[in-house]
C-alpha cells in the first residue's frame, strides 16, 4: 500500500519499492553517522527515474526545504548527486551518482581524508604536549598517543586500498 505524502499541490505517494530502498539508504547512512534526511534524499534521488527538484524532494519526502538543501549540498561535495538540465526548467534538477568506484572514491576524498587530515595535525599537537609532560603517568599517556598515531597509519593505508580496489 502506498504511502502518500501530501503537498499544497497534490498528493504524491511513494510505493512500496520506493519506500523500502529509501529505509535501506537511510540505514546505511546512519551506520555511517549521518542524518536520516541525507539517505532519504540519496535514497530517492537512486529510485526515481528522472532528475527530481529540490521542491520535489522536500513534498515527496516530508523533509524541511532547510534539510533538503543541506543535504543535497553535502551529496554535492561527496559526488553522490550531481545537477542535471531540464529543458524548460529554471529550478536545478538533480539524479544520483550511481558508479560504486565514484561514490567511494567521493566518500573517502570528501569525508575520511580531510578527518584522518585534521586528526593526524591534531595526535602531532598532542605528541609535542606528551613530549613536554613530566606529570605523573606522562608515560601511559605517551603511549595512548602513539596508540592513535598507529591507527591513524593504518586508517590511511586501508583508506589507500579502499580507493585503488574501487579504481
Amino acid at each position: 500500500m502506498p504511502v502518500e505524502v501530501e503537498s499544497s499541490r497534490r498528493i504524491f505517494p511513494l510505493g512500496e519499492i520506493e519506500i523500502q530502498v529509501i529505509d535501506l539508504f537511510i540505514r546505511g547512512v546512519q551506520v555511517l553517522g549521518l542524518p536520516k534526511s541525507i539517505g532519504e534524499i540519496y535514497g530517492m534521488l537512486f529510485i526515481t527515474p528522472e532528475p527530481v527538484a529540490l521542491d520535489t524532494l522536500v513534498e515527496r519526502l516530508g523533509i524541511s526545504r532547510g534539510s533538503a538543501s543541506q543535504g543535497l549540498r553535502f551529496l554535492r561535495n561527496l559526488g553522490a548527486v550531481k545537477p542535471e538540465y531540464v529543458p524548460g526548467e529554471r529550478r536545478d534538477h538533480y539524479v544520483a551518482e550511481t558508479s560504486l568506484k565514484e561514490l567511494v572514491g567521493g566518500f573517502v576524498r570528501g569525508a575520511l581524508t580531510p578527518h584522518m587530515e585534521s586528526g593526524v595535525i591534531r595526535v602531532a599537537a598532542l605528541r609535542d604536549l606528551a613530549e613536554a609532560d613530566e606529570s605523573d603517568g606522562a608515560a601511559f599517556r605517551a603511549q595512548r598517543i602513539g596508540q592513535i598515531e598507529h591507527w591513524l597509519s593504518k586508517g590511511g593505508s586501508l583508506m589507500s586500498v579502499v580507493e585503488k580496489f574501487f579504481s
